[in-house]
């Protein structure tokens, strides 16, 4: 029994008598749908109950109020049971309609995706031995496949994963703002810590997942992320989906712009079914999946893999859902401006099975404070190789698939050339035709019989002219390839042609030159997964418990309070340099510091030089090799006496100073009894003056003589050190060259310049004798 309260009352159709008062009757059936009518807010009135009766309210409130928009949780709630099934039946036949001509502009493409999976080479193919059946004329014809594409693929994925999944964590936090300081550091050190952690721990399939997606990226140009908060993982996650399974058409120009965005999702009944239980899609019998017809694409990947995704027992088929972001003018939840209805179409999230084109949840697609005039949240982040003529963008294989074909061939007929050259085929007389055979295998130090009829066997048979492998032919593939890897950003890179003497400047030219293309895809995917993370950060920031619930060591406690004014204050944006796309790069970028700082050593300081060379290389903490000064250390007999010759020139200056100070001060006194001037004092003659300045001149000679001398005993101190170095490298040369010689070289270097060459010493305090 259902207790409906004390306003409702449920009217059976056909049990009222005559004028009088309705009997009042309890109905508990529990299988049954009912189907609410709303107000314009959403409020239920009357509830239609399947046996025909109804549920009205007495006294005019409403049976259950609208959903409260400011609570998140019931803005993005499931509207499906809201809406009429007439309503609901309209919507997924034009759903349907449109996904199935988004297909359709999309079809050349996902040819060439499934046809350009066998130049990869990945599957294993013998030389032919069935004729002409298998696509191969000739019997022993070769099938090798040129690794042009799947080298460039390769290497793409291998320098991309590098750069963007570095292993301390993916984030760092950047503020650009000016006007909004966030003071409290440590706390944006600790956000960081813990994202990165989120990401490389909790969320531990976003790694691999990740990699997978580099690698279809630089084969086809496009891949997806997703970025939604999972109701079956109760966190947000940043999954890769496959571009054949995000439906967009080729009419559009941006995600941003597309009229409809769809995700075809294979989901496994169980799976269907624990979104029904949690609410997320409607708990409807959907009974038994239709075989669903597999994309070309899918039908490729699964052939070079060796497998097969077909299965007799229809009850372990996946459901195909589709999953689409549209705009939509629902009855019930039109856009209303100023309370008049306007028609606007807004944007929604539509979930249908395919097999029974049953709607399983339609959901808002847009921000509460967005209302007055929707505007679509995005869940999907684009990752593009290099933009196209439409929206399908290029990879590699539209760059290098025609190349990878032509040199595929010349392969196969050098392979072929020099088989036939081994091996000929033969013309034999007639004469001679009786023979158990007339296929001829020889063994080395073998024999073979052959009837000649009595005629000479060099005249019965006779060899084919083949030709050896052309070298025209062989040179013409080596420069195709040359070609294809240029282009493909895959060529060796010629840094200097092994002049070790090259300057920077020209081999970081010669890198950038060789590398624009790469650079500008390594852009491309930084500005991405800026706003991959951006998009997890909005997740975070609606589910902020989900942020340190799976975290067993967090770098702080952290309060719902201070997560938000951390997720609000700081910018997420990936470690990667958007301007460096290789460590190559960034190595050359070091040698150029490490050589600018030599030629201007009193515009830098040497620690932090060195501090950056050594995380440009990959060390976390530079500052435990550096060396920490003794302040009870002596200084080597060369420094002290070099010292001692700068402390006798400040002196030698300084009593020339007082010298000069003595003449000006007795030049001033023999002119106090002077004509006074128009201050009333003393005005000294013009001779005089000529005197004062000569004076004056000479004091600052003095000063810039001291000052040219202190400069000229460090520049002496700073030669005598690069000797010192240049020696100790000569010295550990010696040493693994010639391990006979060690005498002869630690009586030439001593272990003091080793020390100072693999730690460079702190300044000298001044307090000490030393220099500032």
């Amino acid at each position: 029994m259902v207790d409906l309260g004390p306003h409702n009352m449920l009217l059976p159709a056909l049990q009222d008598s005559g004028l009088g008062m309705a009997d009042l009757t309890v109905i508990n059936d529990d299988d049954a749908e009912d189907m609410p009518i709303t107000d314009e807010t959403g409020n239920i009135l009357q509830i239609e109950h399947p046996d025909g009766s109804i549920t009205i309210s007495l006294d005019g409130s409403p049976i259950e109020e609208a959903d409260d928009l400011e609570d998140t949780s019931k803005w993005f709630a499931n509207l499906v049971n809201r809406i009429d099934q007439d309503t609901l039946g309209q919507i997924s036949n034009n759903i349907m309609r449109g996904v199935d001509e988004d297909k359709r502009t999309r079809l050349e493409w996902m040819e060439n995706i499934a046809n350009g999976i066998k130049l990869l080479g990945l599957k294993i193919e013998l030389p032919n031995t069935q004729g002409a059946s298998d696509g191969a004329p000739v019997e022993g014809m070769s099938k090798i496949r040129h690794p042009l594409l799947l080298e460039a693929v390769l290497r793409f994925q291998a320098n991309a994963r590098s750069e963007m999944l570095p292993t301390d964590g993916p984030v760092k936090i950047r503020n650009d703002s000016t006007s909004v300081v966030f003071d409290d550091e440590m706390l944006a050190e600790h956000y960081e810590r813990d994202f990165n952690h989120y990401l490389t721990v909790t969320a531990d399939e976003y790694y691999p997942d990740t990699d997978k997606m580099l690698f279809m990226l630089g084969y086809s140009g496009l891949a997806f992320k997703k970025v939604y908060f999972c109701p079956l993982r109760d966190r947000p996650v940043s999954e890769t989906v496959d571009a054949e399974d995000v439906i967009v058409s080729n009419n559009a120009t941006t995600m941003k712009s597309a009229r409809r965005i769809t995700h075809r999702i294979m989901m496994s009944q169980n799976t269907v079914r624990r979104m029904q239980i949690l609410g997320v899609y409607r708990d409807i019998a959907l009974g038994t999946p239709k075989p669903q017809e597999i994309n070309n694409v899918k039908r490729e990947k699964d052939n070079v893999q060796g497998i097969s995704t077909s299965t007799n027992q229809s009850e372990n088929e996946d459901r195909e859902i589709y999953e689409c972001y549209c705009e939509l003018d629902i009855k019930g939840y039109e856009h209303k401006k100023n309370g008049k209805v306007t028609g606007l179409e807004i944007p929604y999230r539509v979930t249908i099975d395919v097999s029974t084109r049953e709607v399983l949840s339609i959901v808002r697609n847009y921000d509460e404070e967005t209302k007055d005039l929707p505007l679509p949240r995005q869940q999907f982040v684009a990752y593009i190789f290099t933009p196209g003529l439409g929206f399908y963008p290029i990879g590699l294989l539209h760059i290098l698939g025609n190349t990878t074909n032509a040199v595929t061939a010349a392969w196969r007929e050098l392979l072929d050339s020099g088989m036939y050259a081994s091996f000929p085929g033969f013309l034999y007389s007639d004469a001679g035709g009786r023979q158990n055979s007339n296929i001829f295998r020889v063994p080395p130090g073998g024999g073979a019989l052959i009837k000649t009829g009595g005629m000479p066997i060099t005249q019965a048979v006779m060899p084919l002219p083949y030709k050896e492998p052309s070298a025209a032919l062989a040179s013409l593939a080596d420069t195709m390839a040359q070609y294809g890897q240029r282009l493909g950003g895959t060529s060796e890179m010629p840094v200097g042609e092994g002049n070790l003497e090259a300057p920077v400047g020209t081999t970081i030219a010669l890198i950038e030159q060789a590398t624009k293309v790469m650079n500008a895809v390594h852009k491309r995917m930084h500005a991405a997964q800026a706003l991959e993370f951006q998009l997890l950060a909005k997740c975070f920031r609606e589910h902020p418990e989900s942020f340190w619930q799976y975290n067993d060591r967090p770098a702080r406690k952290w309060s719902q309070a201070e997560f938000m004014q951390a997720v609000n204050n700081c910018d997420l944006v990936p470690q990667a340099d958007p301007n460096t796309a290789s460590h190559t790069q960034r190595m050359m970028k070091v040698m150029a510091l490490k050589q600018a700082q030599a030629a201007n050593p009193d515009l830098y300081d040497p620690k932090l030089v060195d501090i950056a060379a050594l995380k440009s290389a990959g060390w976390d903490n530079p500052q435990e090799f550096m060396k920490v000064p003794d302040p009870n250390e002596s200084p080597p007999p060369e420094i002290l006496k070099g010292l001692a010759e700068i402390e006798v020139k400040k002196q030698d200056a300084a009593s020339r100073a007082k010298v000069a100070d003595a003449k000006v001060a007795e030049t001033m006194s023999k002119i106090q009894g002077g004509v006074a001037g128009p201050n009333g004092q003393p005005q000294p003659t013009i001779k005089e003056q000529i005197e004062i300045a000569k004076l004056d001149m000479t004091k600052q000679e003095n000063d810039l003589k001291a000052q040219d001398g202190l400069l000229d005993a460090m520049n002496r101190k700073r030669d005598r050190e690069s000797r010192e170095r240049l020696a100790a490298i000569k010295y550990a040369e010696e040493m693994a060259a010639n391990p006979q010689g060690l005498v002869i070289a630690n009586s030439i270097v001593r272990p003091e310049m080793l020390q100072r060459l693999e730690a460079p010493e702190a300044p000298l305090n001044p307090t000490q004798g030393g220099l500032e």
